[in-house]
């Protein structure tokens, strides 16, 4: 128990690494883990698992979110392409001849390779213990206090039409702060059911790990190669939503003996190349209030556990699976920008 609630979520670890904690599983990732990632290094090779970020392309994938928009700041009036190339950086002085070139670019943070933070999903919870839900985040920690929602002013450019958002709790600029390395552990999906649209539960998920003799411990953060990215790569920034909705597996979030295995095993964070990391489901499935994203709750709200959504894992997979491996170092710090409930990310493995 703590000073913002008087009871947790069933199967939540609330309060396990002290009542005012914002980094969540990624506590397991201590020195130890970073040692035992570096050990996994033996070719000094590296791998970027980021796609570029003004893939995938329009907002078919989800209409809030729009491809990055980038432009020259200004000086003195004029931007890049009005004076020869660009600025100078003295127009009073002719003996200087540097030539500058400055960009500013305006990211929907979660529309490509990303983190989703803590204070993006929450719940609506009776963690008072008075019978009223409020609306609370990992933690407790509270909507409306320490994540603060956006005020509307319809007459703003679009972009700018809710501003005042803040995560002044839960913000991933912690997780920046923590780093973001340790040992990564890749499970090949896409060797095992190709492009099929398939929502794995605990079984088939378990028969992978068997199969490919993958071991998944406490403090590893775990990778999901579906092949999703592959084919949002294929269509060129021209995304086709009958295409994307019908291809490649991902977990399926209503299937409660995962969930209990991604709480017993102790992985510090899931990533995938697909969308959201668990197959979206687009209908009621149980008597009573429930979450629509059940494995987004189990991690994010419940047990503090990071998601990776899009992520770029192909040529690591193949890399993998050709030695005989499926460990690595993996490197993914987000943006350390305070105030974010989610960041786009660059991420590198090293084998």
């Amino acid at each position: 128990m703590s000073s913002r609630w008087k009871q947790r979520p069933p199967g939540s670890n609330w309060g396990e690494f002290g009542p005012d904690d914002q980094r969540g599983r990624m506590n397991y990732v201590t020195a130890q883990k970073v040692r035992e990632g570096i050990a996994e290094v033996r070719e000094y090779l590296t791998f970027c698992l980021s796609l570029p970020l003004d893939y995938p392309g329009g907002n078919v994938l989800n209409p809030r979110r729009h491809p990055p928009r980038i432009a020259s700041t200004h000086r003195d009036g004029r931007s890049a392409g009005q004076q020869n190339f660009c600025w100078t950086f003295d127009t009073e002085n002719p003996l200087h001849t540097d030539v500058g070139s400055d960009d500013v670019g305006l990211l929907t943070l979660q529309y490509s390779t990303q983190w989703d933070g803590f204070a993006h999903i929450g719940s609506r919870f009776d963690a008072n213990g008075d019978g009223v839900p409020e609306v609370v985040f990992y933690n407790g920690f509270r909507g409306g206090e320490d994540i603060r929602p956006a005020t509307a002013n319809p007459a703003a450019e679009p972009w700018a039409r809710y501003e005042g958002s803040h995560a002044a709790r839960l913000g991933v600029h912690h997780l920046a702060e923590h780093g973001a390395q340790g040992r990564g552990v890749l499970v090949d999906l896409y060797h095992h059911f190709g492009r099929e649209r398939r929502a794995l539960g605990y079984d088939e998920l378990m028969r992978v790990l068997e199969a490919d003799r993958v071991t998944v411990e406490k403090g590893d953060m775990v990778c999901l190669y579906t092949g999703f990215a592959d084919v949002l790569l294929e269509m060129r920034k021209a995304p086709r939503a009958d295409l994307l909705n019908a291809t490649c597996t991902g977990l399926d979030g209503r299937d409660d003996k995962l969930l209990e295995w991604i709480s017993a095993s102790g992985l510090a964070a899931l990533i995938a190349d697909n969308y959201a990391v668990e197959i979206i489901p687009h209908s009621l499935y149980k008597p009573v209030p429930h979450a629509a994203l059940p494995l987004h709750e189990h991690c994010l709200f419940k047990n503090g556990i990071h998601l990776g959504e899009l992520w770029y894992l192909s040529e690591l997979a193949r890399w993998l699976r050709e030695h005989g491996r499926s460990r690595f170092l993996l490197t993914a710090p987000p943006l350390r920008l305070p105030g974010v409930v989610g960041s786009p990310a660059t991420p590198i493995a090293t084998v």
